[in-house]
This record gives structure tokens, sequence and C-alpha cells, in this order.
């Protein structure tokens, strides 16, 4: 009986899902074209890129005052000793810390990403609920999100739809770039009703971990 009521749930919940109507949406496409949204990438890698910079020096100046002590310490005694070793130890904890800080899961690269992309990509989300109810789609992919469409009619992609009503929500002077949109890439995740998160999109900070410490 067990096995019964499973094979009757299966086949429900794939009846279910087959009778919705599935739309596509490359939200990744959509973020091309906002003007602002390029701006704000541009200023959160600007910003990203100094980071870098700044730690590359504290790791310059922590591996120098590194050699020095290895060379010199035979020479060093008693409290000169134990404040050259505690200046070196307080530059690796430094560095560690600035590590974690700014580019750690919670830190400023991520803070910052949020608060300077989150606005489009809620102008996107309020696009494509609109667009879902609109339309009468049950589900709506995002086939930048590693999807992979062998074949997509063109009147399941609601990308330009979605571009569309961006264009009239916009305040004037940040009117999206509208161009045709080309057929999608297939997929194998699916999005219902909640709300996804666009930062994977051309978002990754070159090197955010990249600097390594010596231990």
């Amino acid at each position: 009986m067990k096995k019964i009521a499973l094979i009757v749930t299966i086949i429900f919940t794939a009846t279910q899902i087959y009778a919705q109507k599935i739309g596509v949406v490359d939200t990744n496409y959509v973020l091309s074209k906002l003007p602002q949204y390029k701006e704000a990438e541009n200023r959160l890698n600007t910003q990203v890129t100094q980071w870098q910079a700044d730690l590359q020096k504290l790791q310059a100046e922590y591996e120098r005052k590194r050699e020095a002590f290895e060379n010199e310490k035979v020479l060093l005694v008693g409290d000169q000793l134990k404040l050259r070793e505690k200046e070196i130890v307080d530059m690796e904890t430094n560095i560690r810390n600035t590590i974690g800080a700014r580019f750690g899961s919670n830190g400023e690269v991520n803070q910052l990403r949020s608060n300077l992309t989150k606005p489009y990509q809620d102008q996107i989300w309020n696009a494509i609920k609109t667009v879902s109810t609109k339309n009468n789609l049950g589900i709506v992919l995002d086939k930048s999100n590693n999807i992979s469409v062998i074949f997509l009619d063109k009147k399941y992609d609601y990308t330009e739809a979605v571009l569309n009503l961006l264009g009239k929500s916009l305040p004037k002077g940040e009117e999206v770039k509208n161009e045709p949109v080309k057929g999608g890439r297939p997929s194998n995740n699916n999005k219902s009703g909640k709300q996804r998160n666009f930062n994977s999109t051309k978002q990754s900070t070159p090197a955010e971990s990249g600097i390594e410490r010596r231990k």
C-alpha cells in the first residue's frame, strides 16, 4: 500500500508540475541592460581593487619584517627579542583580521555588494512577479542560474517582457537599453514563488581570498 501511495503521489506531483505554465527569464541579461547597475558594479570593483592593494601592502610589510627578524633574532635577547616577536605576531593577526573583515563571508565586500546591487535586484524581482501574474505563469526559471537549455521556444522566454516593464518603471534617464533576446540555455533548476539572489552575476571580486598568509 505504501508503494502504491508513493507512486500515486509522484504521478500527481508530476501532473501538477506539467500542468503549470512555465516561463524563462535571463536575469544576467536583464542586469546587463541596467545602466545604473553597471555603475554600481564598477564602484564595487573599484573599492575591492583598492582593498586588495591595501592588503598586499600589509602582506609585503609583514614579509619584510618577518625576514629581518629571522635574520637578526640570534642577536636579540630578553625584552628586545620578545618585542620583535610580538611585532611579527601582531602584524600577522592584523592581516588575518583584515582578510576576514573585508573578504570573509560576512565581510565588507559582500555588504557593499548587497547595498549597491540589491535595489536593482529588487526591481527585477518585482518585474518578474508582475509578468508572471499577467501571463499566468506557475513556474519561472532563470536561465542565468547554471541552467542548460537545449531548446527554448521564444514564446516561453519572458526576458523581453521583463525588460519592457523595467523600462516603463525606471525613472527617466535610467531606462534599460533594450536589445533582442537570444535563445536560451537549458535548465536543471526551477524557481517557483521564492525570490532568488542575483549576487552571483558578474560580481565576483578578483582574488577575494587570493592573498594567503604564510605561517
